[in-house]
């Protein structure tokens, strides 16, 4: 972690040097010197944090770098704001910058030296901590190893062989899949790999599966191999030739080369059926390398692997992947119940069912947690004050109580794993509130606002990576499979949190209390039960770098309305979703400022004053109160996103959205990537055009006279992905066939308006993963210029189609969502066999006409959920039987697969 806040600050001072060199006259050479020491010491503990964990008198001159750090960056932020304010006066008064530049330079002389001697000082600490290491023997980190002994490691996952079936809860279904992998007679060598986070059981399952005797049956040798993150390959070869051969010439095993090992498995295994357990891998070369030395003959073997990589998952093996997933509510309860309460004979005592009930839910479905915790919880006598002290204290029992110890060690195995450039991105997420849905965009322009990372490409990759390894979850998808949303594991949030608060990376308050000035970066306040926060003192608040507001209660929500005062090196302000009504007058005067995130709040304007935040680079104002965009946002010659709308309270009626007015001049932001929802007034139509970086547009009040003017600019946005266009009112047509080519790249497109037809160009987005077509009220089947989009994944017709049957007679080969909302003169639905064969969900609403089920849909192999909402009596009729009540309008069809079921029934239910 150190490493990384060096190699942020490095990459920034180095920025600083090439681009501000008009403002550095009289610290260069201070800040010259201190980029090499600097390096010097990045690349030291770059080496060191790969090395392992730190010793105590290691990690506190790691601890003492960090804050020289900080002060470095601190002293360069306020130098280069105060000059580069200076020099925004000076453009914006042309006339009088001769004087203002007179005036200012005994002050300017005065602000160098102190910058240049606090430069000196920190510069000395850093020479002088440099040759105390020397002197104290620290200048070869090599570090303490936190993390669990190799042989502990082997020991905890060959004693899952000893496990009983009664041990294991909830994985009957999975158990069963690998089971007919391993024996369904397929005659090729297949691998099948068992994926999940680190103490979801994979271990466990697989063990227990090795151990049955229909396994021992029906291969003629097996070897149990434990991999781990630190292994020598010759030790795995010989373990395997051990277990097959039982060998008692070790003298003369230990002697042979990979190569002979090699050889000695490829003779051994040529001609029998063998399986072969692969524990705990970590990487693909390890499977590259044991794969090579394993004959791929016709006799039936096996190889199962168990990762927390999905690529390693995936890597010879696409089609036999078991995901281990988190225990359902009713399975995880079973086994904490069972751990917790064993002298009870597993039943939870009345007066603690609540407390144990919560604590099983910190758990959220991992075995590991769960077992854990109800071993410890079980030695508590059924007392409420030792269950509540473990309750309210858990972060501290995952750091300190040695029963504990093992989760804490084998989860924070993936985080040690990370490349020190991801860590500070997973530690970011603990930010969030527990169980929170991080939006995938969100943290991506988040970590670029911070400066983790500077494309977004890359972000997008450390984010899959998060995933990949299981320290993130992914919480919902989008049309085209990749993550909308994501959250923390509540027990790797805790452990995240701990870690950051010893690096000082992240404070958490609930805002009643002031927080101690440790020389916090970041700051989470989660508003609970109350009306005004204290968050910190002022000298505390003044060198915070970001800020986040949660108003996690409703009586937060509907009262909480001010910010706290203070900070001036802000760089991160997100209030989303806060009632926050006015902002301080001092948030203008926040020169660093990179990202403002209003999200769902109350503000009404914004002051004239937003265009003295030069460095902004995301304004994100949605679902707020601002109808009009003040003149000054024109001078944020850096802002990349800005994102301003109203919701309409119905979805379902024709302004589901209200733009903002913003200036004339707005298309001279040349910087901008995502504009919307803006309102389409004077020359803008024709202006944006020349916004050629956009990548998101969206556009309000269109009107049909626009045609020409709308369609050349759209022709001109080659980079534009996202697309949404919408007339002055329902009965406006929208007329877009002007547009000869359109953008190749476009991802999602909304045209909400009266169409005369589809325009001709959207057959030809073949990059197309979202359509919504909204009040277009079309009379003629317009379905045959879409079917062979070859990455629609999203459909939605709202209010589309004004005639009497809507047939899908070939094509959507990727479609997974329909929608088919509020068609009043829709009779009937057809689906084609082979029509939609991804379909995952339907979803049709208020088309009162339509009396029976779609035509086909029992067929669609992959649909899971069916939406009826505000539909006829004969839908809820064919569905439930006419004995059914004639209240309820809405129902919900649902696949379900229980445990054992080899095929998932479908079940409805009534809302």
């Amino acid at each position: 972690m150190a490493s990384s806040a060096l190699d942020l600050l490095f990459g920034k001072i180095v920025s600083i040097l090439e681009n501000e060199a008009s403002l550095l006259s009289g610290v260069r050479d201070e800040i010259k010197e201190m980029e090499r020491e600097l390096d010097s010491m990045r690349s030291f503990l770059v080496d060191a944090e790969r090395a392992g964990h730190y010793s105590q008198a290691e990690e506190k001159w790691v601890a003492n770098v960090r804050d020289r750090a900080c002060e470095i960056e601190d002293v360069l932020d306020e130098f280069i704001c105060h000059m580069s304010k200076q020099q925004q006066q000076w453009r914006r008064n042309k006339f009088t910058s001769f004087f203002l530049r007179g005036i200012h330079f005994p002050k300017n002389l005065i602000l160098k030296h102190k910058t240049a001697a606090k430069l000196q000082k920190i510069n000395k600490e850093l020479i002088n901590m440099q040759n105390r290491n020397q002197r104290y023997g620290l200048n070869q980190l090599k570090g303490k190893d936190e993390e669990m002994d190799p042989n502990l490691l082997k020991n905890e996952s060959e004693s899952c062989l000893f496990l009983k079936d009664d041990d294991l809860v909830g994985i009957e279904k999975t158990q069963y899949d690998l089971l007919n992998w391993l024996t369904d007679g397929e005659l090729q060598r297949t691998v099948i790999s068992v994926v999940g986070m680190g103490g979801s059981g994979k271990t466990a399952l697989v063990a227990n599966t090795f151990n049955k005797e229909r396994i021992k049956q029906h291969f003629e040798c097996c070897a149990w191999i434990t991999v781990s993150q630190q292994y020598a390959l010759e030790e795995l070869l010989r373990s395997m030739i051990k277990q097959f051969t039982e060998t008692k010439n070790l003298e003369n095993l230990n002697a042979m080369s990979y190569r002979d090992l090699g050889e000695t498995i490829l003779n051994y295994l040529q001609t029998r059926r063998y399986l072969i357990v692969l524990d705990d891998v970590w990487s693909i070369e390890t499977l590259q390398l044991v794969s090579r030395v394993l004959p791929d003959g016709r006799s039936g073997s096996r190889v199962v692997i168990t990762t927390r990589m999905v690529d390693v998952a995936s890597f010879q093996c696409r089609s036999h992947v078991l995901e281990l997933k988190p225990l359902r509510p009713d399975a995880a309860w079973k086994l904490f119940c069972m751990k917790a309460f064993p002298s009870n004979g597993g039943q939870c005592p009345s007066h603690l069912d609540s407390l144990a009930r919560n604590l099983a839910e910190k758990c959220e479905g991992l075995p590991l947690a769960i077992v854990a915790l109800g071993g410890l919880l079980s030695c508590k006598n059924f007392r409420t004050d030792e269950w509540r002290r473990v309750h309210d204290n858990l972060n501290w029992e995952l750091t300190n109580n040695p029963v504990l110890g093992k989760v804490k060690s084998i989860l924070l195995l993936s985080y040690h794993h990370l490349p020190y450039r991801l860590k500070h991105c997973f530690l970011y997420c603990c930010l969030f509130p527990e169980d929170y849905e991080i939006r995938r965009k969100r943290l991506i322009r988040l970590w670029m606002a911070e400066g983790f990372v500077q494309e977004e490409v890359v972000a997008e990759r450390y984010l899959h990576e998060l995933i990949c390894r299981g320290l993130l979850q992914v919480a919902r998808r989008n049309e085209s499979g990749r993550p909308k949303a994501c959250k923390m594991h509540d027990i790797l949030r805790e452990l995240a949190l701990s870690i950051s608060k010893a690096e000082k990376f992240v404070a958490k308050s609930d805002g009643k209390e002031e927080i101690e000035d440790n020389g916090i970066r970041r700051l989470s306040i989660e508003a609970k039960n109350q009306k005004e926060m204290k968050a910190a003192g002022k000298s505390s608040l003044s060198r915070l770098h970001s800020l986040f507001v949660f108003a996690v209660d409703e009586i937060s929500r509907s009262s909480f309305n001010r910010l706290p005062s203070g900070f001036k090196l802000l760089r991160v302000l997100d209030v989303e979703g806060t009632p926050i009504k006015e902002l301080p007058a001092e948030l203008m005067n926040l020169f660093n400022l990179r990202y403002l995130n209003l999200t769902g709040t109350l503000v009404k304007e914004l002051s004239e004053s937003i265009g003295k935040l030069y460095n902004l680079q995301y304004l994100i104002l949605k679902r707020t109160h601002i109808k009009e965009l003040p003149p000054g946002i024109v001078m944020l010659k850096n802002l990349r996103y800005l994102c301003a709308y109203r919701y309409n309270v119905s979805g379902m009626e024709f302004d589901f959205a209200f733009g903002t007015v913003v200036p004339p001049n707005i298309c001279s932001l040349k910087s901008l990537q995502n504009l919307g929802f803006v309102e389409a007034r004077g020359s803008f139509i024709k202006q944006v055009g020349g916004m050629t970086q956009l990548r998101t547009l969206s556009l309000y009040n269109v009107e049909e006279a626009d045609e020409k003017d709308l369609c050349l600019s759209i022709g001109n946005l080659s980079l534009l992905r996202s697309l949404v266009v919408m007339s002055s009112n329902e009965e406006e047509k929208l007329k877009m066939d002007a547009l000869v080519s359109a953008p190749p790249r476009l991802e999602k497109l909304t045209l909400a308006g009266k169409l005369e037809k589809v325009p001709h160009w959207v057959n030809s987005l073949h990059s197309l993963t979202y359509l919504s077509l909204h009040w277009s009220r079309l009379r003629d089947d317009f379905l045959p210029h879409i079917q062979a989009l070859p990455n629609l994944g999203r459909f939605t017709l709202l209010n589309a189609y004004e005639g009497e049957r809507l047939s899908f007679l070939e094509g959507f080969q990727k479609l997974k969502i329909l929608q088919i909302w509020k068609c009043p003169r829709l009779k009937e639905i057809v689906m084609n066999k082979g029509v939609m064969p991804c379909l995952q969900e339907l979803d049709i609403r208020e088309c009162q006409e339509l009396m029976t089920l779609p035509h086909g849909w029992e067929s669609l192999p992959d649909l899971k959920q069916v939406y009826f909402r505000d539909v006829s009596r004969g839908i809820i009729e064919e569905i439930c039987g006419s004995e059914i009540s004639d209240q309820p309008t809405n129902i919900f069809l649902f696949r379900e697969q229980q445990d054992g079921e080899a095929v998932a029934k479908w079940m409805y239910r009534m809302y």
